[in-house]
């Protein structure tokens, strides 16, 4: 049976959810180098994804070519409203360098250009959403991943280009991760059209979680039910 939002209330189970106070430090060099803690290879080998609108792939951010686009898109007045970086380009390179740091505190997660047919046009953070603080406020379990997306040009919003590219993402994280059984997200309660997305593309509503900088709708899909949402 899929499970129920129950299942997934913000709540603990001890015999599944892992000790955020583990030591991370084992992991550094590979997450630092865009590489899942359980796989063999890099996000940046990951294979690209066919979908309607194209080829859509992933590639770990590189700050030193990277930043001046992203720091765009991060002061688009649409974007701000949800990722609240708008401001100078230090802003979103401190954000950038959390992840990309080895000793960084957001090191579990893996920021990425999505490219369609070889054009950035997204940015997206792969992570590890049972090492995240995130874990503390739903019933996580060993190797559960995490999506942050925005689309980065005005263009290729409103015009239902998220629903593919999150199908796309998600495919690529079950084909890559292989202990990885649910992927997931929580986007703010008033992103009307980023929830339609997820559940477009295949993700179930498990409820909403208060977290520290919003109210966020637990949005989860399934390995077991990829075939048939």
């Amino acid at each position: 049976m899929p499970p129920t939002p129950s299942t997934l209330a913000p709540r603990r189970r001890p015999d599944d959810t892992i000790d955020l106070r583990a030591p991370l430090a084992a992991l550094a060099e590979l997450l630092a180098a865009g590489r899942s803690p359980e796989d063999e290879a890099p996000v940046a080998d990951w294979k690209p994804a066919h979908t309607p609108a194209g080829a859509f792939s992933l590639r770990p951010v590189r700050l030193e070519t990277d930043l001046p686009l992203l720091h765009g898109w991060m002061n688009d007045p649409a974007v701000a409203a949800f990722w609240e970086l708008a401001g100078p380009e230090e802003r979103t390179a401190a954000h950038l360098r959390a992840q990309l740091d080895p000793d960084g505190p957001a090191r579990h997660s893996i920021p990425c250009l999505g490219l369609l047919d070889g054009t950035p046009m997204s940015y997206w953070e792969i992570y590890r959403a049972d090492l995240d603080p995130l874990a503390a406020h739903y019933d996580a379990s060993p190797h559960d991943t995490g999506l942050h997306l925005l689309i980065g040009r005005a263009a290729d919003r409103g015009r239902g280009l998220g629903t593919a590219l999150l199908r796309a993402a998600a495919d690529l994280v079950l084909d890559h991760r292989p202990q990885c059984e649910r992927v997931l997200a929580e986007p703010d309660v008033r992103n009307a059209p980023s929830i339609a997305a997820f559940l477009g593309a295949g993700f179930g509503y498990h409820g909403e979680l208060t977290l520290p900088d919003k109210r966020a709708s637990l949005m989860v899909r399934e390995r077991a039910l990829r075939h048939i949402l």
